[in-house]
């Protein structure tokens, strides 16, 4: 199960309290002050972990809780200081205080760590407040408490670029045909119900991941179909690759279908809007009539974006268009090859 957007409680140990006491001593009447230091409590630590892919392992865990720091003991023994806990989270994670709303940390790396909760000071014992006027002190202080954080994680996938589009514009096949990812692939809509990543390697040294969202319709940004809830996902992309069907088989006019990704692209940011994207007219194989993909091909023109024309069932264009997108990645100018 892919699940991208989880709420958790995180609790950092308490410190342990520091102690009265004082020494018993033979030939030492009076002995003096030595109750010990309490112990500090333990953090909760994120730790970016490659392995893994999804934050489903917090969904039915969701507090977590360090170690408390032992209390100090007499003869002026500090207690011991509390486990500290480490939570792995899959490389790309976002950690926002949920209470707040403020961004604490993103994870775009391996092995990142990042202390979200620190535990609480260990309190003092009575023997830190003697002086030579006040010589049987019986102060002493409690732990502090560890902090305690309401947090909302949000997974957002690491790709170059983003393959956007109604359901069955075909991504789910170009992304099978150019990568070794296996998504499922059906002739009804939704077929894609998680994203899906793929590895597309041009060359023993230049690779990129390609992200497959599930399909975009009309009214996506107020909660219509699946994919409004992955756009996340390709936020971080550098390119965004906009598959539309020009076969006579969907039932709808391209040139429509493009304007609406768009609308929906800028309702949810105008960062996805901006980004650069490729216009691609997908089936070619099965296109009849020549005036939807030259309507096609004029609007994406209108707005400066290359065109494409590619069937990834025979082959057709994949080759240059994964020439562009590799330019793209790679910081090069792309021009339109269609």
């Amino acid at each position: 199960m892919f699940i991208d957007e989880v709420r958790i409680l995180v609790k950092a140990g308490d410190g342990g309290n520091g102690i009265l006491a004082f020494r018993r001593e033979k030939f030492v009447p009076k002995g003096g002050p030595s109750g010990g230091d309490g112990g500090r409590g333990g953090d909760v630590v994120l730790v970016s972990n490659p392995h893994y892919n999804t934050l489903l392992h917090f969904r039915y865990n969701p507090e977590h809780k360090a170690e408390r720091g032992r209390h100090g003991e007499g003869s002026n023994k500090t207690g011991r200081d509390g486990e500290s806990i480490e939570l792995p989270v899959p490389v790309g994670t976002v950690v926002y205080n949920d209470e707040t709303g403020d961004k604490l940390f993103d994870f775009t790396e391996p092995n990142q760590r990042f202390t979200v909760a620190k535990g609480g000071r260990g309190g003092l014992g009575n023997q830190n407040f003697a002086t030579p006027t006040h010589q049987a002190p019986t102060e002493h202080t409690p732990g502090r408490p560890g902090q305690e954080r309401h947090l909302r994680l949000e997974l957002k996938l690491l790709a170059d670029v983003g393959l956007v589009g109604f359901p069955n514009a075909g991504k789910s096949t170009l992304i099978s045909r150019i990568s070794a990812a296996k998504p499922k692939i059906a002739d009804y809509p939704f077929t894609t119900l998680e994203p899906n990543l793929g590895v597309v390697k041009r060359d023993m040294e230049r690779t990129f991941v390609v992200a497959d969202i599930p399909g975009l319709i009309e009214g996506a940004h107020e909660g219509a179909g699946l994919g409004i809830q992955f756009l996340r996902h390709i936020e971080r992309t550098k390119v965004l690759v906009h598959l539309v069907d020009v076969s006579e088989f969907s039932g709808r006019d391209p040139v429509d279908d493009f304007k609406i990704i768009l609308k929906e692209l800028a309702a949810f940011s105008d960062e996805l809007a901006a980004k650069p994207m490729l216009v691609v007219a997908t089936k070619m194989d099965t296109a009849q009539d020549p005036d939807r993909v030259t309507k096609l091909k004029r609007a994406a023109q209108r707005r400066k974006m290359p065109f494409y024309k590619i069937s990834a069932v025979t082959g057709e264009g994949l080759e240059e268009l994964l020439f562009a997108i590799e330019k793209v990645v790679f910081a090069s100018p792309v021009t339109d090859e269609g």
